[in-house]
């Protein structure tokens, strides 16, 4: 079991748009962003339920598709559910319809309480005020001893790198400027010492860099990371 993070940055760091509206909540500078990944055939496929074949191959769709494999259990914030528009409205099923791609439990870190929603397809959404330590404990219990997915934001995923509890995070760096939004290297200086990297460079001009945690010092042994100077 591991627990994973993927995510999308631009090459300035940041992993969220600031040009969204109430009437266009992603926005353009969104898509721009996760171009790359909604191109592939994996996307087009698993999220859009596109089965003509039609989408990108090659080195984004391999990471499109390690994506999906092997999780049990995903961990998202309030705000990936879209509980920062539509917390008051209690019929809001999130963003992906009747049919979500997760097809596992989701747990949804909030402090406004829901009854939890089973969706088509295996994805059960549920709703949990908890640090990241809790949240986990509850995610791997559900995962039936599979892989553990950090799905976002970007500070759900910061909160999880600070605490030590994430064994591999692939970032696919967009090859746009964004200038402003929330970064996800904040307060993470040295991270890299922890971790294995490795980059592969697609023909889209996304580079997928991937940190990955030797299983000595995976977050099951409780030998977290610690910022750059912090011998505690």
């Amino acid at each position: 079991m591991r627990v994973r993070v993927d995510l999308n940055i631009s090459l300035d760091g940041f992993a969220t748009t600031t040009d969204g509206t109430p009437e266009d909540p992603f926005g353009k500078d969104w898509f721009r962003l996760v171009d790359a990944y909604t191109a592939t055939r994996t996307f087009r496929s698993r999220v859009l339920g596109d089965t003509s074949g039609a989408g990108t191959a090659g080195v984004d769709d391999d990471y499109a598709a390690a994506y999906f494999e092997e999780v049990g259990a995903e961990i998202m914030g309030a705000g990936m559910f879209g509980l920062h528009l539509y917390g008051d409205d209690p019929a809001w099923r999130g963003w992906w319809g009747d049919n979500p791609p997760f097809h596992v439990p989701v747990f949804v870190l909030t402090h406004q309480p829901r009854a939890s929603i089973e969706m088509e397809g295996g994805t059960v959404f549920h709703f949990l005020s908890a640090s990241p330590q809790e949240a986990l404990e509850r995610a791997v219990a559900a995962a039936g001893g599979l892989d553990v997915r950090i799905g976002g934001g970007p500070t759900v995923v910061q909160a999880f790198l600070e605490a030590g509890l994430v064994d591999q995070l692939h970032v696919a760096i967009a090859p746009i400027l964004l200038g402003d939004g929330i970064r996800l290297w904040d307060g993470l200086r040295g991270l890299e010492q922890g971790y294995e990297v490795r980059a592969v460079a697609a023909d889209s001009g996304t580079l997928h860099v991937t940190f990955t945690r030797a299983p000595a010092a995976s977050q099951a042994t409780g030998a977290p990371w610690r910022p750059e100077g912090n011998t505690l």
